[in-house]
């Protein structure tokens, strides 16, 4: 038996001489070889420093060059970094969203023209069209159907619907 020292961590460790002409015994172990394979970097966490290996492929795709441990840290970023206010994506000018208005007010969610009741269908309707316009008494719910019948039909226009 040979003693050779590991080329990752320098441990000595024996080797029968056979598997060194073959080109073996140059790593302790599997986990040493694969240490040593590593062509990429070893980088923190941007939320919680953790220090993280990236693949030379990971650090050539990442656009904004910033690095997470994981899901967690990376929601946390986005949540408290970049995504709030008016870099969020349902940002309307500092304005709140005229649902949240027809939801705080108490009115029963039934569509006005046809009378479904089914709140996953309902959608909430400016009648006077202009979207600026979120007065309580310019705003009624309707369902996905009876929406689209107002908005291209103008004959249809919150007359109710009386086959019901």
């Amino acid at each position: 038996m040979l003693t050779v020292k590991c080329k990752q961590c320098s441990t000595e460790f024996k080797i029968k001489p056979s598997r060194v002409a073959r080109g073996w015994g140059k790593y302790c172990s599997n986990r040493c070889k694969h240490l040593a394979l590593r062509s990429g970097k070893l980088t923190h966490c941007l939320m919680c420093h953790k220090l993280i290996y990236r693949s030379p492929k990971e650090l050539e795709r990442s656009k904004s060059g910033k690095f997470f441990c994981g899901k967690h840290c990376q929601t946390i970023w986005r949540n408290t970094k970049i995504y709030i206010g008016k870099y969020h994506v349902n940002w309307r000018n500092g304005e709140s969203s005229y649902r949240d208005i027809l939801n705080r007010s108490r009115l029963v969610k039934v569509c006005a023209r046809c009378k479904t009741d089914d709140a996953r269908i309902l959608l909430v309707h400016h009648k006077d069209k202009n979207r600026q316009n979120n007065d309580l008494s310019n705003l009624t719910w309707l369902c996905y159907n009876c929406h689209f019948l107002i908005h291209h039909y103008p004959s249809e226009a919150l007359k109710p619907n009386t086959s019901k």
